[in-house]
C-alpha cells in the first residue's frame, strides 16, 4: 500500500483586462485518513523493525545451539550407558575369578603346609593284622532311673 500523497495543483486562468491572472483552485484531498508522514515516526519504526529482526536471528540460532548441544549431551549419555553396563560386565566376572583365585590360594597354602609338615607320607611297611573270628554281643543295659515327670507352669 502506498501511502505518499500525491499534490496536484490546479490551476484556474481567467482573463483580465492586460493579461490572463494565475488563481489557483482549492481541492479537498483525495484520500484521507491517519498517514504518518512524521520522518521520525519512519525511523523509529525502522529501527525497531531492524532491532526486532535481530533479536528474531539471535533467537533462532540459540534455538539451533541448543538442539545442537541436547543431540550432543544424549549421544554421550548413550556412550556412558554402554561403558556402564560393560564396566559391570567386568566387575561380575572380576569378583568370579577373584572368588576361584582365592579358592585355588587356599588350597596352594593348605598343600604347602601339608608339604612344611609332613603329615602326608606314604606308609614305608605294611602291617597285616588277622581277622577277628567272632565279636561279642553287646547287651543292653535298662535304665533304672525312674521318667522324669515335666511340670509346666510353676
Amino acid at each position: 500500500m502506498n501511502t505518499a500523497r500525491v499534490r496536484q495543483d490546479y490551476y484556474n486562468y481567467s482573463y483580465t483586462e492586460t493579461s490572463y491572472a494565475e488563481s489557483p483552485i482549492e481541492q479537498a484531498p483525495v484520500i484521507e485518513g491517519p498517514f504518518y508522514y512524521d520522518k521520525e515516526n519512519l525511523v523509529k519504526e525502522m529501527a525497531i523493525r531492524r532491532i526486532n529482526k535481530t533479536l528474531s536471528g539471535l533467537l533462532v540460532m540459540l534455538i539451533f545451539t541448543a538442539f545442537v548441544s541436547y543431540y550432543f549431551a544424549m549421544t554421550n549419555e548413550v556412550t556412558l550407558n554402554k561403558l556402564r553396563r560393560q564396566i559391570t560386565t567386568l566387575n561380575e566376572e572380576n569378583s568370579e575369578l577373584q572368588n576361584q583365585l582365592d579358592r585355588l590360594k587356599s588350597f596352594n597354602n593348605v598343600d604347602d603346609k601339608m608339604g612344611e609338615y609332613n603329615l602326608l607320607q606314604k606308609a614305608a611297611k605294611v602291617i597285616e593284622v588277622p581277622a577277628v573270628a567272632a565279636t561279642a554281643p553287646i547287651e543292653k543295659k535298662n535304665d533304672t532311673t525312674a521318667a522324669f515327670n515335666w511340670a509346666i507352669g510353676y
